[in-house]
């Protein structure tokens, strides 16, 4: 029986304060597989104002409750609007995103929510023509991003929709994933030499 913990190691690369980059190195059967992740800090200035605006929201509400007779219906309310406020602010946070390089196959790039719910977005290797690092400048901001340039499509494909990574964070696997480009273009070009 094949122990999958011992296939599979786990190195921190980088980390700063409000990212961690992951990058898992995969052995025995799933050497090809090339795992990188982006993880958000735990935050807890997010999770301090949340609480903060529940306890306004209440005090708000008892502070209603001085001046009117209808208190209950207030106070429900009150509380019904905290915890959706809190769960929206929760559940719609990323905690991480993933990129899975797989040479032969393609790339499958994953966000993970709060709520639980992941969202995978798979893109065949043959549709990718390059991958790139922008600097993407704002009226407010200046950041860097990874995208693809897709074969037939007019516009860049993002890596990274949620997250907002720094460039050394985006270096690794930029060249992670033009190693597996190059790969597979080189062994195009001579199949279609060769002919």
């Amino acid at each position: 029986m094949c122990n999958c913990n011992s296939l599979r190691m786990t190195m921190v690369t980088f980390a700063n304060g409000r990212y961690t980059y992951i990058h898992d190195d995969h052995g025995g059967p799933f050497q090809a597989v090339d795992s990188h992740h982006i993880v958000v800090q735990r935050i807890s200035t997010r999770r301090f104002l949340v609480y903060i605006a529940t306890l306004l929201l209440l005090a708000n509400a008892c502070n209603i409750l001085m001046l009117k007779e209808n208190y209950g219906a207030v106070l429900l309310w009150s509380i019904v609007l905290g915890f959706f406020l809190a769960k929206s602010l929760y559940w719609k946070r990323v905690l991480k995103e993933s990129v899975v390089v797989m040479p032969t196959l393609g790339v499958q790039l994953e966000t993970h929510y709060g709520s639980g719910r992941i969202v995978r977005r798979f893109v065949p290797m043959g549709k990718i023509l390059r991958s790139v690092l922008n600097e993407c400048v704002t009226p407010v901001t200046c950041y860097w991003s990874l995208a693809f340039i897709l074969r037939g499509e007019s516009e860049l494909m993002l890596v990274f929709q949620e997250l907002r990574p720094p460039v050394k964070m985006l270096v690794p696997i930029w060249k992670a994933l033009c190693a597996a480009t190059e790969s597979k273009e080189n062994s195009y070009t001579v199949t279609e030499d060769s002919h």
